[in-house]
């Protein structure tokens, strides 16, 4: 991500600043499908927009082109904040929903998009136009319909000024819907709409896991503008409408936090054997088997909605014995393995534990302070406005105080040792933290399998019962994907 910096060299500092933060909040971040997105002309990327700043965070460090986005207006407003919108040239978007949203300001921003466009550069939006906490995508906005139609007539329109487009041609051409190599179309540039959805394992929870799907791009038809300069309002709502199905192609949409929570969990115990102990499959793997889940489940529901509460009553039963039992679905998986792969798996990893026990024990009594402000931040500040923002907070405070613990221990450092001692603090400080962050999660990754050894020694039967339950709700639910 670092390496994918484009543009001034301020830029790129925040860029590969930003590209580290996400990737220590986020386990593992995986962008799907990035070979989609053209190496060059113009590109509208229209984004599902569930957590804040992370969003646009994750697509601007992800891509390998620079992109322009569109944020709301009072963000500008934040110092530090508005600085670094404009490094970034991120345009403003007056909204009905702030208070003192100026809409005729967004004229203005539309022209900058128009120009950015046929510039052959990119700008990516979010048409629900709010960042939500919802399980399905929200109303599409018409912005991003208006931008891409806009873009194309007004650059016919200055075609036309300098004499390059016959206009009675043109409108003719536009009129009948003729696409022959004579007409308008053709004398616009080509401005193509690409969709990105964005999932989460957990929007909040430090370390858990993001998601990037680009989906199929395709080609915007130019229209005739209005006196005003607008485009006809039912080629706009058209185009919103593509918009929206493309976005629903590649995002998870359930009607309720129930819903969500039930596939989540089928999901998890229809593949849950893995190759190795620690990671799986991929997000994408995953994130498909959820869609293709909760498209079956809609229909269950519709179809069969006895059947449907059947089977989720019994994956929540099944997850509550998992959990009295100190287990999970994937840690059942210890079978499925030669005893001597998990009894060399779980003793290289304990050795090195130990061998690295001084740094992360120092690493985590450094640290602690700013992770738990940072926290307690996350939880204060859940939202900016109307938008989601839990994460964003979360984020940028750790990005202050994480800084500021290797200041502070550098700094006492040079109090007691001298500046020697404390420049050669500062880079044993983030490898300390750094230390304590990978033997925590190895610790809790250990924990589930010990617990799940233990049980198939001490209780074998149960064990084995828990096994072959899960077994057998693999099986149903196959069988439910398949019908």
């Amino acid at each position: 991500m670092i390496f994918l910096g484009k543009g001034t060299l301020v830029r790129q500092l925040i860029h590969g600043f930003i590209s580290i933060a996400l990737r220590l909040f986020f386990r593992r971040i995986e962008a799907a499908n990035i070979e989609n997105v053209p190496k060059n002309g113009a590109v509208l990327f229209v984004l599902n927009h569930p957590n804040g700043l992370v969003d646009p965070g994750l697509v601007f460090v992800s891509l390998p082109r620079r992109v322009s986005f569109l944020a709301k207006s009072t963000l500008f407003d934040i110092p530090v904040g508005g600085f670094l919108l404009r490094t970034f040239e991120i345009l403003p978007v007056y909204r009905r929903v702030d208070a003192a949203g100026d809409m005729t300001k967004n004229q203005q921003t539309f022209r900058n998009c128009y120009e950015l466009l046929a510039q052959g550069r990119c700008i990516a939006i979010f048409p629900e136009g709010i960042s939500h906490n919802e399980t399905k995508l929200q109303p599409m906005k018409t912005g991003a319909a208006r931008i891409a139609l806009g873009a194309l007539g007004y650059d016919l329109e200055e075609k036309r000024r300098e004499g390059k487009v016959e206009k009675t041609t043109e409108t003719q051409s536009l009129k009948t819907g003729d696409s022959s190599p004579d007409t308008g179309k053709n004398d616009a540039f080509n401005l193509k709409i690409m969709p990105v959805g964005l999932y989460y394992t957990s929007k909040t929870a430090f370390r858990s896991e993001a998601l990037i799907r680009y989906g199929e791009a395709f080609d915007v038809e130019p229209v005739e503008l209005d006196e005003n300069g607008e485009p006809p309002r039912e080629k706009v709502l058209r185009l919103t409408a593509k918009i929206e199905t493309a976005l629903r192609d590649i995002t998870l949409n359930l009607e309720t936090e129930k819903e969500l929570e039930t596939v989540v969990k089928a999901e998890a115990l229809f593949s849950s054997v893995y190759e190795n102990l620690i990671f799986k499959k991929t997000l994408t793997q995953s994130f498909q088997r959820l869609q293709d889940l909760a498209g079956k489940y809609k229909l269950l529901g519709e179809n069969e909605p006895e059947k449907m509460r059947q089977l989720g009553e019994k994956v929540t039963e099944y997850e509550n014995k998992l959990k009295n039992s100190g287990l999970t679905v994937e840690s059942l998986s210890v079978l499925d393995h030669p005893t001597a792969y998990v009894f060399r798996y779980l003793i290289l990893r304990l050795l090195v534990l130990i061998l690295l026990a001084p740094f992360a024990i120092v690493g985590a009594i450094i640290h602690s302070p700013a992770y738990l402000i940072s926290s307690v931040i996350g939880l204060m500040f859940k939202t900016h406005g109307t938008d989601e923002a839990g994460s964003t907070y979360k984020i940028l405070a750790a990005c202050v105080f994480m800084p500021l613990t290797w200041i502070v221990a550098a700094g006492i450092v040079f109090y007691f040792y001298g500046w020697q001692f404390a420049l050669l603090s500062l880079p044993l400080t983030i490898f300390c933290g750094y230390i304590a962050l990978r033997s925590t999660e190895t610790l809790i990754d250990m924990s589930v399998w010990l617990k799940s050894a233990w049980l198939l020694f001490s209780r074998r039967a149960l064990f084995l019962r828990l096994l072959v339950q899960r077994k057998t709700l693999q099986k149903e639910i196959g069988e439910f994907i398949e019908e």
